[in-house]
């Protein structure tokens, strides 16, 4: 089994060690193998959960963070999904502060866990569900005033080491165990940077040879150097528009690929369909960025990748209009 069958203490216990399945279906006709990992079964239904935790128990640990002290951040809905877990099972007041342009599904959630969320009106120009840099700045605007106000620890995802540690001590190494060690490529859509800074150092660490890929949106492929032409892609939770990443070890980077909307949401719809995985926009963005690889340079290798969160978080979008 992926997790001990044993009671566990809460459901803090039960963020990590995820499942790693291979997408024997979406692979048909290709050479080559592509593992996915599950992080949408973590108790928040995204990766952001282990970062959460990190954060927080890094905080405590280094005496940043007093007992009761009000906890803030911004997010796309993941990370603070997780941070309200967190918060709410180690008694930690959250606010979190996110876009109008995110899925409503996860402001509400969010407030469900406990946390109080401070929506932000995006730029005129910008289009509901699809964020772009400049709105992001408005939400770090926001954030910013909050952590001065309530004198609140600010959980910068960001900035804070604990979004790298989570997957360089966890999901890294998870996916070296559950493979038996196969793995020769990995890829991850890049938002903050931490998912694929962690696991590619993991990697890297027990295989110099494995090759690992950044995956941007189509037309906002800004770490691979390009000119943004589409700032308000669909694909939530990264491209947006910023090299600032201070976890990206350009050593780590042995390519990039770009995905567009309508890639993304056939894949994620093919998941749903022909794999039983009901994923986000990043997810199949994941997955397509994988299926490219075996297309091309990776040919008949063994691709790893990661399902960030949950399609229930986007029931609000077109994603699923099918």
């Amino acid at each position: 089994m992926y997790r001990e069958t044993s009671l566990l203490p809460s459901a803090l216990d039960a963020i990590g060690s995820t499942p790693l399945v291979e997408l024997c279906r979406l692979t048909k006709g290709l050479e080559g193998r592509i593992f996915a990992k599950l992080d949408y079964l973590n108790p928040g239904f995204s990766k952001k959960d282990r970062v959460a935790r990190q954060i927080i128990e890094d905080a405590e640990n280094n005496g940043d963070l007093a007992s009761g002290q009000t906890v803030v951040e911004l997010t796309s809905g993941n990370t603070g999904t997780g941070l309200a877990i967190v918060c709410g099972i180690k008694g930690y007041p959250f606010v979190a502060v996110m876009s109008q342009g995110n899925s409503s599904e996860r402001a509400r959630m969010m407030t469900a866990l406990g946390a109080e969320v401070v929506l932000v009106d995006q730029l005129p120009h910008s289009t509901p569900g699809q964020v772009s840099g400049g709105d992001l700045e408005l939400v770090e605007a926001k954030a910013q005033e909050l952590v001065k106000k309530r004198k609140a620890f600010r959980a910068d995802q960001f900035q804070l080491s604990g979004n790298f540690r989570a997957h360089y001590l966890y999901t890294g190494p998870e996916f070296i165990q559950q493979s038996q060690g196969v793995i020769q490529g990995f890829c991850d859509f890049v938002g903050s940077g931490g998912t694929f800074a962690g696991c590619a150092a993991a990697l890297k660490e027990h295989d110099a040879s494995i090759q690992c890929f950044v995956v941007e949106p189509q037309g906002a492929a800004v770490l691979a150097g390009k000119a943004v032409t589409q700032p308000n892609h669909r694909i939530q939770g990264g491209g947006y528009s910023t090299t600032e990443l201070k976890f990206l070890n350009p050593h780590h980077m042995d390519g990039f690929i770009e995905v567009s909307d309508e890639e993304a949401t056939t894949v994620a719809r093919q998941l749903a369909q022909q794999e039983g995985i009901f994923a986000g926009f990043s997810s199949g963005a994941n997955v397509c960025a994988a299926m490219k690889l075996l297309e091309g340079s990776l040919r008949g290798k063994v691709i790893a990748t990661v399902i960030n969160d949950s399609g229930l978080k986007y029931l609000s979008t077109d994603l699923w209009n099918t």
